[in-house]
């Protein structure tokens, strides 16, 4: 994982982000909430999030032409949640890979294309559950181990970038998780890491 610093202040930053982390980290204190009371209010405040594209640092919304890149918008200083940016690139892909903690998946730009994937005996390749799910700008899709935690994600336009919002259920760059072959389903251990080396000053246009 690389080293993350303060970004110069910019008129962009901030303002909505902000609350978002604040209303975040509210509802992560909740004493009593488990899982199934806090996913549907994370759902419910990165709906909002994602309503309107306007708040996105452009820092954080580049694409690199050989891979996806995931950055960090927000790390929770106890891990029990992080932000990222995810910005796909045309027609980049991830590999079947698992999460290990809740997350949710707000649509910001663009659009991308889900597909569940079940995980057989050793061997067996993955097995695609339902059909592949479209996410347009200000939908949200969740992930859980407890609802179904392994998928393939790709930009679902061949020739411009589309951007989704993450908020998963602990520091999603430090959780050692899978990915899975699809010939053989063979699990890899990785951890992912950030892309970049900054983070979004949150203070800064805190009235946008």
């Amino acid at each position: 994982m690389q080293s993350s610093r303060l970004a110069p202040p910019s008129p962009h930053e901030g303002g909505k982000l902000l609350r978002f982390v604040r209303a975040m980290t509210h509802a992560v204190a909740r004493q009593g909430w488990g899982e199934a009371q806090l996913v549907p209010e994370v759902e419910r405040l990165l709906r909002e999030l994602v309503a309107k594209d306007d708040w996105l640092p452009e820092a954080f919304a580049r694409a690199h032409p050989d891979f996806y890149q995931q950055y960090l918008l927000y790390g929770d200083p106890l891990d029990r949640f992080s932000v990222v940016s995810f910005v796909w690139g045309p027609g980049q892909f991830t590999p079947v890979h698992n999460h290990t903690v809740w997350g949710a998946i707000g649509m910001l730009r663009g659009a991308e294309l889900g597909q569940a994937f079940g995980i057989g005996e050793s061997g067996q390749p993955p097995r695609p559950l339902g059909k592949e799910e479209r996410l347009e700008p200000g939908m949200v899709a969740l992930v859980s181990p407890s609802i179904g935690d392994v998928h393939q994600v790709r930009n679902a336009y061949p020739d411009r970038v589309s951007i989704s919002v993450h908020v998963y259920g602990g520091n999603i760059g430090r959780i050692r998780r899978q990915v899975f072959a699809m010939g053989d389903g063979a699990a890899k251990d990785f951890v992912s890491g950030y892309s970049g080396d900054r983070v979004p000053n949150l203070w800064a246009g805190e009235g946008a």
